[in-house]
């Protein structure tokens, strides 16, 4: 039997709520680069039976005003790359499809139409008012339902009917969090500069007491907070900041005992993304663009070893050495695709911005500012005693 008639009997076998779910993880993978060799075909063929304009899935708009406290957290990722503060976007579909067929399929029925008639007349004070009533449903299901092994190891189950993805669960749980406290982040957010361009120590002070005081009122939404400080930087690597700033030194066992540690994750999960997002532009032929990943790539490399002291013999030492590990080899894999007499623009040294005497400057002028942190600190905590 040709190929394409094996593949069209194939999809014929399965039931149509089978085929649609098909779709949704196959662009699921692609949107995360993980794209499986040969489906083009596939997705082609479950595009023309369920997209009628022939376009990847999104959701609807009653799913997304019900998703709208999640966007800020949103990221595109494969679920390994994934931490506390943030949730896949790709996990939205399968997860509204549990909700919509699973949880509360009634609930949800008539939550979406009621919802399209109020987006119809434009009333955006009514729908918001629908949306909020449906959010604390569902927060108060997901409550019972997760606090109870039995039904939490089959909300895994029915999960998995939609998407392979081992971080669907745990995005629900996430997004609970986030729905309990959706005011609060709300709230945080409108705090919030729009773009962060400059995160000196002033900026820094005024977001950690922001910080603090959703600490001190909802301590499981601190990853969230965070996650949404890091979307307002123009430099991401500079949220761990928020550690170094309220650690007592500069060293790691006192950067990793503050509340906000977790920053440091977060910037090792992006540099994480940014491999997967090199990779890809080197796969494509993006030469330029890859360039322009592999130079944030190095800087935030070096801020991390030489912000943070004695960085290389910690866990995130290590597994930033493990990630370097893996560009290098993308990188070292392109460049040796050239003769040696052709210079390769990601070979060049300057994309190493601290190997320049500016870069070196740099590094003293952050070693002598943090002295003087330290030293007023240690000043101000002797007068006080």
């Amino acid at each position: 039997m040709p190929e394409p008639d094996r593949i069209q009997d194939f999809l014929r076998r399965l039931t149509p709520l089978a085929r649609n779910n098909l779709l949704t993880e196959l662009e699921r993978l692609e949107a995360c680069g993980s794209a499986l060799p040969g489906c083009a075909t596939v997705v082609e063929k479950l595009r023309t039976e369920f997209r009628k304009d022939g376009q990847p899935h999104r959701l609807d708009n009653p799913a997304r005003y019900f998703f709208a406290p999640l966007e800020p957290l949103l990221v595109d990722g494969a679920p390994e790359h994934t931490n506390s503060g943030r949730i896949l976007r790709g996990s939205l579909s399968p997860i509204w499809e549990w909700i919509s067929r699973n949880l509360l399929p009634t609930m949800a029925r008539d939550f979406v139409n009621e919802m399209n008639r109020q987006i119809a007349t434009d009333n955006q004070r009514e729908a918001g008012r629908v949306v909020n009533t449906f959010q604390t449903k569902v927060v108060k299901s997901l409550e019972g339902t997760l606090n109870v092994p039995d039904s939490a190891a089959l909300a895994r189950t029915k999960l998995a009917i939609y998407t392979a993805s081992h971080a669907a669960y745990d995005d629900v749980t996430k997004m609970l969090s986030v729905l309990r406290a959706r005011d609060a982040l709300a709230k945080l957010g409108d705090a919030l500069p729009a773009k962060i361009g400059k995160f000196d120590d002033a900026q820094v002070t005024k977001i950690l007491a922001l910080l603090d005081g959703v600490r001190k009122t909802n301590a499981e939404t601190v990853p969230f907070a965070l996650a949404l400080v890091a979307t307002r930087l123009k430099t991401p690597w500079q949220l761990i900041r928020l550690a170094t700033k309220v650690a007592p030194s500069k060293n790691v066992a006192d950067v990793a005992a503050t509340p906000y540690a977790a920053v440091v994750s977060m910037v090792l999960d992006r540099l994480e993304d940014s491999g997967s997002a090199l990779r890809i532009a080197l796969k494509n032929n993006r030469v330029l663009v890859a360039k322009e990943i592999l130079t944030e790539i190095y800087d935030a490399e070096y801020a991390l070893r030489v912000r943070i002291d004695r960085f290389d013999e910690s866990d995130w030492g290590k597994r930033l050495q493990i990630l370097m590990s893996v560009i290098c080899a993308l990188v070292e894999a392109e460049v040796s695709r050239f003769p040696d007499n052709i210079d390769h623009v990601l070979a060049s040294r300057s994309l190493r911005s601290h190997q320049s005497l500016a870069g070196r400057l740099t590094h003293l002028a952050w070693k002598g500012r943090d002295a003087v942190s330290d030293g007023a600190a240690y000043w101000k905590k002797l007068i006080s005693a």
